[in-house]
């Protein structure tokens, strides 16, 4: 394949980048010195099996802040993000952010290029609210040429490194990147299937290599129909290369019209359990910030923290209740009142991930009843000031004040003793709380 020479020069992605994009925001329709010589792959556990690493239960061994290791023979640089309230008993989650051709390593670190601190790695650290160790890798001449490997060896390397000086959940490394750090994304889903948990590919294509390329991992791919850097042609080829390895059910997923500027997602049906794959194909170019028309909010960076955290310790994942059919992730809103059927006793638990001016709201709603519910409203009143940008898997409707959530087209049967996870991010003037109350069809539900 013909490298190119340049995907981006930092001023065009500078512009690229904060083209349409207002206050970034984070929306969705729907984180010692290694061998010079080349490392063994880093061993991880199967899924969903507990592994901590070396570096729990002792002193940080790193700090926040550049470090330099020697991999391959040559001197290599990282960013390392720590939580503040890191605590060397508890294992974190772990994402890799890789810089695209033309950037650095501090321009995913601070967000630089769009908006500081708000997309410090692609949106996601203000997401994780110091729940995950993040890493922001320098590649050689800026980017991730992965010349016989050299960058695969890299990261064996710095995980190495990281994980026998801070506490990591093994079975939670994660990586992500735009262009060439979507390549380097992929080279990793590739080369290192039991490694990483799951990659988030935003406008890649196959420029870093894929050696190996038939092991099974979580994908996560995002693509502009008009990208004239890397095609969307080539992304579909990437994603589907993980179809077929997770055993997914093949498909030509939608896509919006051209100047629609609207997005769909696809979450894949039949895929083994806890390697689903994810689609989302928006009206757009060569972007990690696209935005729906009348939007001043981005929607990768929720899609891709939700599609990150479905993975838990200890736990192995399936892509949910049932897996929906191919369309966008938010259809239009249905009626007032949900389809009859089944009883409506139920318990929510509730998760808000607050920060300065935003906020997401993780909310799971369970069957407590003794019949199958078929179809649901759940209704809520935000607090005063919040105002919800997007949200996952309902609509939502209106958008502040008393709120209606309702199912979409492949979660409105709740089983008894069954849960459906939905959620939602907003912004807030200071008042982060969630809603004192719920009522599912009528029925007021118990706080968990």
């Amino acid at each position: 394949m013909v490298r190119h020479r340049s995907l981006f020069g930092p001023a065009a992605l500078a512009a690229l980048l904060v083209l349409g994009v207002g206050a970034v925001g984070l929306t969705n329709t729907n984180s010692a010195t290694a061998s010079s010589t080349k490392a063994a792959p880093v061993a991880a556990g199967e899924v969903g099996t507990l592994a901590a690493s070396a570096g729990c239960g002792r002193a940080p061994g790193l700090n926040s802040g550049t470090h330099t290791i020697q991999s391959g023979g040559k001197s290599r640089s990282f960013i390392l993000r720590v939580p503040t309230n890191y605590n060397q008993n508890n294992p974190y989650r772990l994402v890799f952010g890789f810089h695209w051709l033309g950037g650095t390593a501090v321009d995913v670190d601070t967000g630089q290029t769009v908006q500081r601190d708000v997309w410090s790695y692609y949106g996601l650290r203000q997401l994780a609210n110091n729940t995950t160790i993040f890493v922001a890798p320098q590649g050689l001449n800026n980017g991730w040429a992965n010349s016989g490997g050299e960058d695969v060896t890299f990261v064996d390397d710095m995980l190495r490194q990281i994980e026998s000086n801070l506490c990591v959940e093994t079975t939670l490394r994660f990586a992500l990147g735009f262009s060439y750090g979507g390549g380097m994304s992929f080279a990793l889903a590739c080369a290192r299937p039991n490694v990483f948990r799951a990659v988030a590919v935003y406008a890649g294509g196959q420029i870093s290599g894929c050696s190996g390329g038939t092991g099974r991992i979580a994908y996560l791919g995002a693509h502009g129909l008009s990208d004239n850097v890397l095609s969307i042609s080539g992304g579909r080829t990437l994603r589907d290369r993980f179809v077929t390895n997770n055993g997914c059910t093949r498909q030509n997923p939608p896509e919006p019209a051209v100047n629609s500027r609207t997005h769909i997602t696809t979450d894949y049906s039949g895929c083994a359990a806890g390697y689903p794959v994810r689609w989302i194909a928006f009206d757009g170019g060569h972007t990690p910030s696209p935005q729906d028309g009348g939007s001043s909010y981005t929607f990768l960076p929720a899609e891709t923290w939700q599609f990150f955290t479905q993975f838990g310790a200890g736990t192995t994942p399936t892509p949910g209740p049932t897996t929906p059919p191919p369309g966008p992730t938010t259809p239009p809103p249905g009626p007032t009142t949900p389809p009859p059927g089944g009883s409506s006793a139920c318990r929510v638990a509730v998760n808000v991930n607050a920060w300065n001016n935003g906020l997401t709201e993780d909310i799971t709603i369970t069957n407590t009843g003794n019949s199958t519910i078929n179809g649901w409203s759940l209704v809520f009143t935000l607090p005063g000031g919040q105002n919800i940008t997007g949200g996952w898997n309902a609509s939502y409707s209106p958008t502040s004040g008393q709120v209606t959530a309702r199912n979409v087209s492949y979660n409105g049967t709740i089983a008894p003793g069954a849960s459906v996870g939905i959620g939602f991010q907003a912004t807030h003037t200071g008042n982060s709380a969630r809603p004192s109350s719920f009522t599912l069809n009528g029925s007021t539900c118990t706080i968990a």
